[in-house]
């Protein structure tokens, strides 16, 4: 995670870019990777963990009826999670969320799958948001949330 971790921080300080995130199934090692690497606090504006579905909702502005119709892991919820942080960061330039079901107990069809969304401010305001799907390979719950701290931070670099 952490040659990948220097690699994001450098491109944000190439770009003069600064960054937050929302992160559900991380529980804020996204943050907490990238705030490993030395003078990050320039770029790094912080992270916000919504664990739990009234957690999108209150602090991010996750649509109720999205969350019911297609689960906090799905690229819908993503998207407005990602938009939702950035929308509250006013000197943020670009946001990355992640979801996902990292089990045990997951449905068959969502298990060790997790959506990532990066969202940039355009100069008009607008956001730009781009989500990608990721199947996990791991098979342990702390192995599963290593391997998606990588998959956000390659997202990031694709998009950087």
């Amino acid at each position: 995670m952490i040659p990948l971790a220097q690699r994001v921080a450098d491109r944000l300080t190439e770009q003069q870019t600064k960054i937050v995130f929302a992160e559900s199934c991380t529980a804020g090692l996204v943050a907490a990777t990238l705030a490993s690497i030395p003078g990050i606090s320039r770029w790094l504006c912080g992270s916000v963990v919504t664990y739990r579905e009234s957690m999108k909702r209150v602090w991010l502005g996750v649509d109720e009826a999205d969350l019911l119709r297609f689960t906090a892991v799905s690229p819908p919820v993503t998207e407005q999670m990602a938009a939702g942080v950035l929308g509250k960061t006013g000197d943020a330039d670009l946001a990355a969320a992640i979801t996902g079901h990292l089990g045990p107990d997951a449905p068959p069809e969502l298990d060790g799958i997790v959506f990532v969304s990066i969202a940039r401010r355009r100069s008009d305001g607008s956001l730009e948001i781009e989500t990608s799907r990721h199947q996990l390979k791991t098979a342990t719950r702390t192995d599963r949330q290593r391997e998606a701290v990588d998959c956000l931070l390659a997202d990031l670099l694709k998009r950087l």
